[in-house]
């Protein structure tokens, strides 16, 4: 190449370079202005966790247990039957209890069923109404006989006799109305007898379906921490249901990115287990204090030793649709977070 050919061309390679540097700068400047107008509505943080119910599966009875249906991570659905409680002593109660109910309903009837009380009760109303026809008669004598009396019919002697009849009689009626009291009491007290033997019996029927412990929802079992011929206690933990379709995500928000959140602003959640998956949900709510209000030992700023730490506030975010069966969000999942907001 020539001298003059090189001095030609050493202008157009700066010039080359020169519109080179000058894209990148304008290209830099895009993406900065970009990057800017997106930060203004949205915000973005990886210091959340998926959330979800863990519900522990506890035993109402105490008992050696007769049978486990299932293990670790298997899926069950409403209802299932989790874990069998010898149901032996349960029945032999059971049976025990309906016998006491039959003896006092044999006895003392209940709910329209004649037992002793009740027809000893029947028996005394009866003799009442007996004694009060046997008083009305007596009075009605002495009435008349008084009549008779007095117009010299009869004598004295019959008078006298006609008056003790009256006050027999009355005497008698006075009599079998307390029966009736009586039995009225005896009833009652023989209905009540019923209503506890009853409530026993109930009671252990109770007490044998609880020999069944079932699954309180659908979900993955976990923590399964009992075994065949074990006994357990009442209010003892056998094992936990995750609902893996019940979750949600819970964002722990800088105080300084929190002003423009809203309930409903739309969120994009990724997760590091399924790279490029990406699932959609908005915001629910916002927690009312600071996670630091809840810890253990919560600041105080009062004792004098204060710095000043930018605090987080946590916002609870729910999922748009159903949890994926395949690839579904675990609770204690670590996500990223990217909240839309509405304002600037």
């Amino acid at each position: 190449m020539s001298e003059g050919e090189r001095v030609a061309a050493g202008p157009s390679r700066r010039r080359v370079l020169l519109g080179v540097i000058a894209l990148v700068v304008l290209a830099g400047a895009v993406l900065l202005v970009r990057q800017w107008v997106w930060a203004g509505t949205h915000i973005g943080d990886d210091n959340a966790q998926v959330e979800g119910h863990i519900i522990p599966v506890l035993s109402r009875v105490g008992g050696y247990v007769a049978a486990v249906e299932v293990d670790d991570n298997h899926q069950v659905r409403p209802g299932q039957v989790l874990v069998r409680i010898d149901e032996r002593d349960v029945k032999a109660r059971l049976a025990q209890t309906e016998a006491d109910l039959a003896s006092a309903i044999a006895v003392g009837g209940g709910k329209g069923e004649t037992g002793q009380a009740s027809a000893q009760l029947q028996a005394a109303r009866a003799a009442v109404e007996q004694a009060r026809a046997n008083a009305r008669k007596a009075a009605s004598d002495l009435e008349r006989y008084r009549s008779l009396t007095e117009r010299g019919i009869i004598s004295r002697q019959q008078l006298d006799a006609a008056e003790a009849a009256a006050t027999a009689s009355q005497a008698q009626l006075q009599a079998a109305e307390q029966q009736v009291l009586a039995a009225s009491a005896g009833l009652r007290g023989a209905e009540s007898r019923v209503a506890a033997a009853r409530a026993a019996r109930d009671q252990a029927a109770l007490v044998l379906a609880y020999a069944l412990i079932t699954a309180p929802e659908a979900g993955v079992v976990t923590r399964k921490s009992v075994e065949v011929g074990q006994y357990v206690q009442a209010g003892q933990p056998l094992m936990s249901v995750v609902p893996l379709h019940d979750v949600w995500v819970v964002a722990n928000l800088k105080e300084t990115t929190v002003r423009n959140v809203l309930p409903g602003d739309q969120v994009e959640i990724t997760v590091d287990s399924y790279p490029g998956k990406k699932y959609r949900g908005h915001v629910e709510s916002l927690s009312p204090a600071t996670g630091a209000k809840f810890s253990l030992l919560p600041p105080d700023n009062a004792t004098g030793n204060f710095t000043k730490v930018v605090q987080r506030i946590p916002v609870r975010v729910g999922l748009d649709g159903p949890n994926d069966p395949v690839r579904p969000l675990r609770p204690g999942m670590s996500v990223r977070v990217t909240i839309t907001t509405t304002t600037k």
